[in-house]
């Protein structure tokens, strides 16, 4: 069996980046339900804006910027429909922990924030 095709992966993704227009920041795993996310200072979730899903994938077509409150240690990103409450999509871990001893900025860059459909 063939699976799906790149047309219907990018039309998942489609979806995906319609409605996950929200980007978080944890200090542990999200679990199923968004929880440990950053509290504090100025921090506030970030919309994302995707690129157009291509070959199964998509990337953030732009920088996303979160404001970091100090002594935190971010360590998961989430998907969420807005920026507070919302519905929650799940995460991913960061490649490595971010500890901010002082308040600070994490940016994601435009193009290393990817999803994909195997």
């Amino acid at each position: 069996m063939a699976g799906l095709v790149a047309a219907g992966k990018n039309l998942m993704l489609s979806g995906f980046t319609g409605t996950a227009t929200y980007v978080s920041l944890h200090t542990d795993d999200p679990s199923t339900g968004g929880t440990n996310e950053v509290a504090g200072g100025s921090y506030a979730r970030v919309s994302a804006a995707w690129g157009s899903p291509s070959n199964g994938a998509v990337t953030n077509g732009s920088n996303i910027a979160f404001n970091v409150p100090a002594s935190t240690t971010i360590k998961f990103i989430g998907y969420w429909s807005a920026s507070t409450s919302g519905t929650f999509y799940g995460s991913r871990a960061l490649d490595t922990n971010q500890t901010f001893a002082t308040a600070g900025t994490y940016t994601i860059s435009a193009g290393n924030l990817s999803e994909s459909v195997a």
